[in-house]
């Protein structure tokens, strides 16, 4: 599978909003569950939101009701709509993507460069 690319990231002020794009430019994605990552400064890479094939999603506690993940297959394209943006959220997010039951805990691509989401307060 090749790697996915990460874009849309930027810096924003507290409450405002941006879009990640995470473009998979071939294989066949569409049977797996893709999934964004983010690594705040100093701490552990963080699992943060997944789609799976089916449609379904999970998200992690912290940005329920605020991110929200989705897919477009055809365009081999999915994105993290995020709202409400807090400074800690400020992280360099990452795509990746796996099997439904392990995709947060064993990614199985390679990570790619991210793209950094600064929120100011």
């Amino acid at each position: 599978q090749e790697q996915l690319v990460e874009s849309g990231g930027g810096l924003v002020q507290a409450g405002g909003s941006l879009r990640l794009s995470c473009v998979a430019p071939g294989g066949t994605f569409s049977v797996y569950s893709m999934a964004w990552f983010r690594q705040a400064p100093g701490k552990e890479l963080e699992f943060v939101a997944a789609i799976h094939s089916s449609g379904n999603t999970a998200y992690v506690d912290s940005v329920k009701g605020r991110f929200t993940i989705s897919r477009d297959n055809a365009k081999h394209t999915f994105y993290l709509e995020m709202n409400k943006l807090q400074p800690e959220d400020t992280a360099v997010y990452y795509c990746n993507w796996g099997n439904r039951l392990t995709v947060a805990s064993m990614p199985k691509g390679s990570w790619g460069q991210g793209t950094q989401v600064t929120v100011s307060s």
